[in-house]
């Protein structure tokens, strides 16, 4: 068994879609149409054929409660894997990204919490 698509819930695809891919350097997967809405997924160009990330719609009645409760206590949505934390870190500085956590020393792994401009904290995540 393997992990084929996780999702993150946005409240606006096409600013995700935008965030997702320009910033943060996913590239666009799948998008089909769905009523207002679209399956639209990333994938990490280092790995196109590997786990898809759905950039879901937040449109149920549950999610802006729960994604609310979690931005609240500092709880990332996910976590992404990245070879040095510090040099992400100033990369995406550099393109206006929101760090609600510096850079820290948790064991063995560092990480760091940016927001994604979407309603979600996001870990990136450095294993030393």
């Amino acid at each position: 068994m393997r992990i084929h698509l996780s999702s993150v819930f946005v409240d606006d695809q096409d600013k995700a879609l935008r965030f997702y891919t320009d910033v943060l350097g996913f590239t666009k997967k799948h998008e089909v149409p769905i009523g207002a809405d679209r399956w639209l997924t990333v994938v990490s160009p280092e790995d196109p054929d590997g786990t898809e990330l759905l950039l879901e719609p937040d449109g149920h009645p549950a999610v802006k409660p729960y994604k609310t409760a979690l931005v609240a206590d500092g709880i990332p949505a996910t976590s992404f894997a990245v070879d040095d934390v510090r040099a992400e870190c100033d990369r995406l500085r550099g393109l206006g990204v929101r760090f609600t956590q510096e850079p820290v020393r948790m064991g063995p792994v560092t990480t760091a919490v940016l927001d994604d401009t979407c309603g979600n904290l996001i870990q990136i995540v450095q294993s030393d």
